[in-house]
């Protein structure tokens, strides 16, 4: 138990100081390449911190604990929405671009539209893992070229970079994100592995375990990225890292671990899968109000993940 708990501790470490040096790098390569920061949240950031739920899920399914896997999945998406940005907004009222709700808040929320359909049957089949990875592409097709558009040239007026000063070496920035990633990776990795023995000691349901303690510690990376991100200003790469690793999530993730491995579901409920579209929702709601995330709709975001954890774990 005392090893669990110390592989707990030292994974939340890894996690931020990995964030801390992910974003950094992040921020230079948005600078490098003249692209806007919320293409670069939506695709390497978002890609690179939602590698710990692939892993997770990939061997849940492989090893017959489909309930683990999609659950890992669904509660990272909650995760991310509500406490994610939530939290994020407390630290800093965070800026939304226009492009930003009309298009890629849509296709998250779109995406989870999708999984819930899907699972309505209990199950998620080759077919239907197959048309979640198509979609994917799409995604990925769309936002790339969206990214060589004009249509974000405001970014530089509404998601300034964090100060003037001088620019990081490429090769360093690089070094940076390849080092934040792995901590990201390598850290979450502890830390699951330590709280999800501490829940099986406590006795814990499969279901319960993917939607709380694997969601939670996947979700480190993404937690720890948007809150430093959104403490330095960047909130481009904030919101665009939740968004890109909820759709990341349910159509890449589970779109290849479908397709390898088709999964039945037995303890995912409807709950469950309405909550993560009920998140997503909320967040396209209030980035209407002034393009923005005020603190106390952060607040409301928070409360409601609260209310759904306790009424998860009642």
């Amino acid at each position: 138990m005392i090893l669990n708990v110390l592989f707990i501790f030292v994974g939340i470490v890894l996690v931020l100081w990995g964030a801390d040096r992910l974003t950094d790098g992040a921020v230079a390569v948005a600078e490098k390449m003249k692209m806007p920061q919320i293409v670069i949240g939506l695709t390497i950031v978002a890609m690179g911190t939602s590698m710990p739920e692939f892993c997770v899920s990939l061997v849940s399914a492989l090893k017959g604990t489909t309930d683990l896997a999609v659950g890992n999945i669904v509660g990272s998406n909650i995760f991310n929405t509500l406490l994610i940005v939530g939290v994020s907004a407390w630290v800093a009222p965070m800026t939304i671009l226009k492009s930003t709700v009309r298009k890629d808040i849509p296709f998250a929320l779109f995406a989870s539209v999708v999984l819930l359909i899907m699972c309505l049957d209990g199950n998620i089949s080759r077919l239907d893992a197959g048309i979640l990875f198509v979609l994917f592409l799409v995604f990925m097709y769309v936002t790339l070229k969206g990214a060589k558009t004009k249509d974000d040239d405001t970014t530089a007026k509404t998601d300034p970079i964090e100060d003037k000063k001088k620019p990081m070496a490429a090769w360093l920035s690089i070094v940076w994100i390849i080092v934040g990633l792995a901590c990201l990776i390598g850290g979450s990795n502890l830390f699951v592995e330590g709280a999800t023995k501490v829940a099986e000691h406590i006795g814990v349901s499969e279901a319960v375990i993917g939607l709380t303690i694997v969601a939670g510690g996947t979700s480190l990376p993404e937690l720890a990225t948007s809150v430093v991100s959104a403490r330095k200003g960047n909130s481009g790469i904030a919101i665009g890292n939740v968004l890109g690793s909820n759709v990341f999530n349910i159509l890449a993730i589970l779109g290849v671990t479908g397709v390898i491995t088709p999964m039945h579901l037995q303890g995912i409920t409807m709950l469950d899968l309405s909550m993560m579209v009920v998140s997503t929702l909320l967040v396209w709601l209030f980035s209407f109000t002034k393009y923005k995330i005020a603190r106390w709709e952060g607040v409301v975001l928070t409360i409601v993940f609260i209310g759904y954890m306790v009424v998860l774990c009642y």
